[in-house]
């Protein structure tokens, strides 16, 4: 299987006074196209702080971070914006939808950034929300919707200009246990059935052990263990 992503001795440091905060510390970590990656960690391990780097939200310190051979810190804004809006697709936590617009709005808006003209995006956004089972739900503002429904809606958003790459950051830290659950099938769906490659963060060691391929391990900034489903 093609190698997706390549990362080579990852540092990320910040500098606070007079103190030097090691958020990441020599990271190497390789992902296959149609791995399902369970990034476990507690809080401060560093898990966000790679997402940022591999969702082209931050800048390493030192190493490479190559996504199809790639690599990011050679990339220009604009070249890490096009990064941001088609190669990779972000599930939030808190979900992060526009309040004031439907769910089909809120998946359409991704591919109006990229530059899709408007039928196109209509369409697409409703066959999106129908794969995610909210066929019906279209109209609807998030406030409308419970908490299971909104993560639906932000996977939907999250595929929509056909990413290579899923990134889940606690993507049921809001949810209870049967519609954890669901939302879980959904993207267990989405990698075996559809080929997406998705690294899930995750502080629940049960989680990532039911439902992805490897769960890679972080302790203060660095890669402590790493195992296979």
């Amino acid at each position: 299987m093609a190698v997706l992503l390549d990362i080579a001795h990852l540092k990320k440091h910040y500098r606070m006074g007079l103190t030097t905060v090691r958020a990441l510390d020599g990271v190497s970590l390789t992902v296959q196209r149609g791995d399902f990656v369970g990034l476990l960690g507690a809080s401060g391990s560093g898990k966000s702080t790679l997402l940022n780097l591999i969702a082209g939200l931050d800048s390493a310190t030192e190493g490479t971070l190559k996504f199809l051979d790639t690599d990011l810190a050679a990339m220009s804004r604009e070249q890490l914006s096009v990064h941001r809006r088609k190669s990779v697709g972000i599930i939030f936590q808190s979900f992060n939808l526009v309040a004031t617009m439907s769910a089909m709005e809120n998946v359409a808006l991704a591919m109006m950034f990229a530059g899709v003209p408007r039928a196109q995006r209509e369409t697409r956004a409703a066959a999106l929300l129908e794969s995610v089972g909210l066929g019906g739900r279209g109209p609807h503002r998030p406030r409308e919707l419970s908490g299971g429904e909104q993560q639906r809606v932000a996977i939907a958003r999250a595929l929509a200009n056909q990413p290579e790459l899923l990134l889940a950051d606690e993507p049921t830290g809001n949810l209870d246990s049967k519609t954890s659950r669901e939302i879980m099938a959904l993207l267990t769906d989405l990698n075996q059935r559809q080929g997406k490659t998705i690294i899930m963060v995750t502080h629940d060691a049960g989680l990532a052990a039911k439902y992805a391929q490897r769960t890679v391990t972080m302790l203060d900034g660095a890669i402590v263990s790493e195992s296979v489903a």
